[in-house]
């Protein structure tokens, strides 16, 4: 049977892995119970959330000293210990534990605290009580006191006795329960030995559990990225000219049971189609390569696509953020060399002063615009604008794009006072007939809340002006999201099927910055914020892809065989310019975005060449 680490991880330094990343809980399997692999990239998959103020200030949290287990009706609860963000003492959580509950490992509920004492607990762990929810939990506070209780539920979140105290050696207690706690569960967790985990920088394990097959086959399809492992074609076609070949795809197969379609370049040298006839042919499978980054000192990036075309559009670090330029081209590998155009600068509109951030292109009711944001001149000053692209206008002409615009609520007011707060990042999308914004949104004055995301239902007819009040979405509750600074932002939608997939950024644009998910089905009210899901871990991180460090400000575009691309900025260097990669998005077994796919990964040089038998007829 396979076995789950449950580890947290030494910090190493603010740049690569700081406290609000390492005190979270990581998880490894093992099929063997003698080595084991991380999961998710080494990094955390469940992180506990920040507690607000009155004035909606956050108190960034981390959790320490994990502990998961079964839990009898079905599931799995994690008990934890609640700290500062940095791993310090919290007041808040003296004398507590935060409780959690999961169905499958991926998606954790947090239930809130557990009240056990009056005292700072260190260590706890828990075992199941047999009945639905209720388990048994075990714990030290700081006096080196051991204490032992019983709970009837997560959702109780209160003990139903009075805790037996066991002194500093519960094992040698007369009211400990050897039935209830088995010794080597509670002191050691079936700890791995050091060599089985040597492969995992920095763990810092707590316990072991066993999980049926199909729990660890999840974990892994959903907590490692999927791998190319073998490639199908027909071996037997018919076709009765080059166009109707072209629709054939090739069917790439990866580990985690999913797929994604190829199109086969083809030897056809000796083909005659003009008449009937038979032939073994050759072919590869097309990928398209793109080598990081794709253009330095150009963050945010977005492509688009307009009659035929692609274009692309990012903040222009080089120059300060004073200008943004267009690239066109008629394929989005093409877009690389491309030259570049001129659309917008600081000094051709009054208003429009410089930190011209996050361009994006977006079609609204078969017109063309632009969505980036721009100050007058000071950073407190800096607010989300609209351009429109004229009728039969040319997108690399700047004189056809119209003077940005402010965006502004329904009533004609800004969104927000000038000075005081900042929008930025804005992106608009369309989903069941009906348009929506979102943005990030900081508030500097009278106190520093941090950026948080806002979304609101957009005016087709004048997508600069808002339907509907804002509504907060998120805000950077948890380590990954207010690492070095407290901030949500780049948002960018992803519609698939039934279900709107929505990432953002989060954390400072260091090598920090990450990018969390949010998912919605179809047939749910988007500005109902407790129908969105949050995922609770990011996921892309600078450890998901190696030498691309703080991976975020994604876009995506679909080209003309379907694929869909990921436009992205990290550094090359922990200290290097932020800068533009494009990447394959592909798409789990469950029909979720992966963005950490790599070219290698997506497809094996082993599997490229294909063959098969074409009838012309």
């Amino acid at each position: 049977m396979p076995y789950i680490l449950n580890y947290t991880r030494e910090p190493i330094n603010s740049q690569l892995y700081d406290p609000r990343l390492a005190y979270s809980m990581h998880l490894a399997v093992s099929r063997d119970g003698v080595t084991y692999q991380a999961l998710n990239h080494n990094s955390g998959v469940l992180f506990v959330k920040a507690t607000e103020n009155a004035d909606g200030s956050l108190n960034p949290k981390s959790l320490k000293n994990p502990w998961l287990f079964a839990l009898p009706g079905g599931g799995w609860g994690v008990a934890a210990v609640r700290v500062g963000g940095d791993g310090e003492d919290d007041e808040e959580s003296k004398g507590c534990a935060v409780l959690f509950r999961s169905e499958n490992l991926v998606d954790y509920e947090e239930m809130g605290l557990l009240k056990l004492g009056t005292e700072y607990v260190e260590k706890l762990s828990c075992t199941c009580g047999g009945e639905r929810d209720s388990f048994r939990i075990l714990w030290q506070e700081r006096t080196g006191e051991w204490f032992m209780a019983s709970v009837e539920g997560m959702e109780n979140l209160r003990l139903t006795g009075e805790p037996e105290t066991l002194g500093t050696s519960p094992e040698e207690a007369p009211g400990f329960s050897s039935e209830a706690f088995g010794k080597s569960d509670i002191f050691s967790g079936k700890l791995p030995s050091s060599s089985a985990i040597s492969g995992i920088e920095g763990a810092v394990p707590h316990n072991v559990v066993e999980v049926p097959e199909e729990v660890a086959d999840r974990l892994c399809r959903k907590l490692l990225p999927p791998v190319n492992t073998g490639v199908y074609f027909p071996e037997k076609i018919e076709v009765s000219d080059m166009e109707e070949l072209k629709k054939y795809r090739a069917r790439a197969e990866y580990s985690d049971g999913s797929f994604a379609e190829k199109t086969v370049d083809w030897d056809l040298s000796g083909v005659d189609f003009s008449a009937k006839g038979t032939w073994e042919i050759t072919g590869k499978l097309h990928q398209d390569h793109f080598s990081f980054p794709v253009a330095v000192n150009r963050a945010d990036p977005c492509i688009g696509r307009w009659n035929g075309k692609y274009y692309f559009i990012a903040t222009n670090d080089a120059d300060g953020n004073h200008t943004l330029y267009i690239r066109e081209a008629a394929s989005i590998p093409e877009l690389v060399e491309a030259e570049e155009h001129l659309i917008l600068d600081s000094d051709t509109y009054p208003g429009i002063g410089g930190l011209l951030w996050a361009p994006e292109f977006h079609e609204v009711n078969g017109r063309l615009y632009i969505f980036h944001a721009a100050t007058p001149g000071e950073f407190f000053w800096e607010e989300s604008h609209v351009m429109e692209l004229k009728e039969g206008g040319n997108p690399i002409c700047k004189e056809d794009w119209s003077a940005p615009r402010r965006v502004i609520r329904r009533d004609g007011t800004d969104i927000c006072e000038a000075g005081k707060e900042i929008t930025l990042d804005m992106t608009c999308f369309e989903w069941q007939g009906e348009y929506y914004a979102v943005w990030s949104q900081r508030q500097f004055l009278p106190k520093d809340l941090g950026a948080w995301l806002y979304i609101a239902k957009l005016n087709p007819e004048e997508p600069w002006k808002l339907l509907n009040d804002p509504v907060v979405l998120s805000k950077p509750e948890y380590g990954w999201a207010n690492n070095h600074t407290f901030v949500d932002e780049g948002p960018f939608a992803l519609p698939v099927g039934d279900k709107l997939y929505l990432t953002f950024s989060s954390a400072a644009v260091d090598s920090s910055y990450v990018v969390g998910l949010f998912t919605i089905e179809k047939g749910q009210d988007l500005m109902d914020v407790q129908n969105w899901h949050k995922r609770n871990y990011p996921v892309l991180t600078s450890r998901s892809v190696e030498g691309e460090f703080g991976t975020g400000h994604n876009a995506y575009v679909t080209d003309e065989e379907g694929n869909v691309w990921n436009t992205y900025h990290a550094r090359p260097g922990v200290d290097a310019p932020r800068s533009s990669g494009i990447r394959r998005v592909h798409f789990n077994a469950d029909g979720e975005p992966v963005l950490d796919v790599t070219e290698e990964m997506d497809l094996k040089e082993a599997y490229r060449n294909v063959r098969t038998t074409l009838t012309v007829k």
